[in-house]
């Protein structure tokens, strides 16, 4: 049976925030892990996606950085199997350039994705965005009625007709932009900044790829869209109910 672990995260940073490296390369093991510690991170580093599946599978983590090319489970296999027990964030690190590689492993239920080489600020920023994010989204605001959604802002829990649509982490905020707003039509630029910070090229896509599987798991019939709405030219919006 297919279960969900709902991440509560901590008022500070600090020590308590613990991100899991999943990358074969040693070098870029150990620049990701001394930014990261810099900011304040534990950093737990595995050789393969075979040792960070093992143990996701143990230990609770708040954030995870998986390579693509690794030995024994390659990263989206990795985020295949971690979506069937977790909705930890997940940033993807991959040195292929081409677009249905990028959009392959958002639709698997990774949340973003840093092109190799990278930048090491780029990195710790966008690392820094989804742990603000996901701590802030956690904050208790009660329950949201709309249509046949319910969202339970405390528990960070959406239901279509009482089921648990078991959204990741960014589809969760992505919602919640849109519906705190009603008929409000936001640009796939304002969006991404809304639930990550930084905008960076490419990002655009990536909303792209997370509006569609939002839809796939809210909507009764994701080509007819009841709730999310695509404004052509423009972005997206949210129909009152």
């Amino acid at each position: 049976m297919m279960f969900i672990i709902k991440y509560k995260y901590l008022m500070e940073k600090s020590d308590y925030m613990k991100i899991l490296v999943a990358e074969d390369m040693a070098e870029i093991q150990n620049i990701v892990r001394i930014y990261l510690q810099k900011e304040g991170y534990e950093v737990i580093c595995k050789n393969d996606g075979r040792e960070a599946l093992e143990y996701l599978q143990k230990e609770e983590v708040n954030l995870c950085i998986f390579d693509v090319m690794m030995p024994y489970i390659d990263g989206f296999e990795l985020v295949r199997r971690v979506r069937e027990f977790s909705n930890v964030p997940i940033l993807m690190l991959t040195a292929k350039n081409a677009e249905q590689d990028r959009i392959l492993g958002l639709d698997l239920g990774a949340d973003d994705y840093i092109p190799k080489p990278f930048s090491s600020l780029e990195l710790v920023s966008r690392v820094n965005a989804h742990i603000r994010r996901n701590y802030k989204m956690n904050q208790p605001n009660g329950i949201i009625t709309f249509g046949n959604l319910k969202i339970d802002k405390e528990k960070c829990i959406v239901y279509k007709n009482d089921q648990n649509c078991d959204l990741t982490a960014t589809e969760y905020k992505l919602l919640i932009k849109l519906i705190t707003s009603p008929e409000r039509v936001f640009t796939k630029k304002q969006l991404y900044d809304a639930v990550n910070d930084n905008y960076f090229d490419n990002d655009e896509n990536t909303i792209i790829v997370h509006i569609s599987r939002l839809r796939d798991k809210i909507e009764d019939n994701p080509k007819e869209p009841r709730y999310i709405k695509t404004i052509r030219g423009l972005g997206y919006k949210i129909e009152k109910k």
